[in-house]
């Protein structure tokens, strides 16, 4: 295998951006809220093409002699029985990544936990009820978001990490992409982590349309605002939730993408074998 000729679908964050539901999520925000919409790359470039956008003439040359390294990997551990064994590792790989993927989904679609009142005091005056006008403010919701963002990141980080290190013990050519995977992440990591700190960002515009839209209606209508009822369903800030686990499901998607396409490489590498 080479590994610079066969890089997989979605290992590079550009690329995977570009076709994800990510980028059409903010796309559908930017269009509602009459902002200007964010126009990806051309989905006909050549990986190699975007990938000369994200990395600098240091970075190339580290990554030519990263890959000259990979290339030239021993090609031991191919025992008699190997094949099996690595076909064995694959499909309990991939269960484990599917129920990560079904851990994360359900504590991100979990429902927020409705805010509660402030403890009675010591003089047994009357318990103070929450603020609900506060929840029209993003610091509200911020750090419910940023968590579930940190709490996503570590556990892919190490996902990742874990179907690397079973690639290793499996073909050369897969051992080569897990190699290659690894200088990738590493080089790309730091942009990444910008792009993700963005997100917040889009997420506090699309809290501040929603309440602009709230205020419009109710001005039209003439009726007065009920913040109890903004959490009901049809609320303004309950269509604020499912914003938010949209952002956070898509967000997921890109981050899982050069997990699956480490998977399907694992796959494909079987289906060949048993070929």
């Amino acid at each position: 295998m080479q590994p610079h000729s066969e890089w997989p679908h979605g290992m590079y964050l550009h690329h995977r951006l570009n076709s994800s539901r990510l980028v059409v999520l903010l796309q559908q925000w930017a269009r509602e809220a009459g902002t200007r919409v964010m126009q990806p790359p051309q989905q006909q470039e050549d990986v190699a093409v975007q990938l000369s956008q994200w990395l600098g003439t240091v970075d190339a040359v580290q990554l030519s002699r990263a890959l000259h390294a990979i290339e030239s990997l021993p090609e031991s551990g191919g025992m008699a029985g190997g094949a099996r064994e690595s076909a064995c590792d694959a499909a309990a790989l991939e269960r484990f990544v599917q129920k990560a993927r079904a851990d994360l989904t359900a504590l991100v679609t979990a429902k927020a936990a409705a805010p509660k009142p402030l403890r009675a005091r010591a003089d047994n005056t009357p318990v103070e009820m929450p603020d609900l006008q506060a929840d029209a403010d993003f610091a509200a919701h911020s750090p419910r978001y940023l968590d579930l963002q940190k709490q996503m990141d570590t556990r892919l980080l190490a996902l990742r990490a874990q179907v690397r290190h079973t690639l290793t013990k499996a073909t050369p050519a897969l051992r080569q992409l897990a190699a290659l995977d690894a200088v990738m992440e590493q080089m790309l990591g730091a942009r990444e982590q910008r792009l993700w700190a963005s997100l917040p960002g889009h997420l506090e515009r699309r809290l501040a349309h929603r309440h602009q839209k709230h205020q419009q209606v109710l001005q039209a209508s003439g009726q007065a605002d009920e913040p109890p009822l903004w959490r009901q369903p049809g609320g303004w800030l309950w269509a604020f939730e499912q914003d938010m686990q949209a952002l956070l499901l898509a967000e997921m998607q890109v981050r899982l993408q050069p997990i699956t396409g480490l998977l399907e490489a694992a796959h494909n590498e079987k289906t060949g074998q048993q070929e």
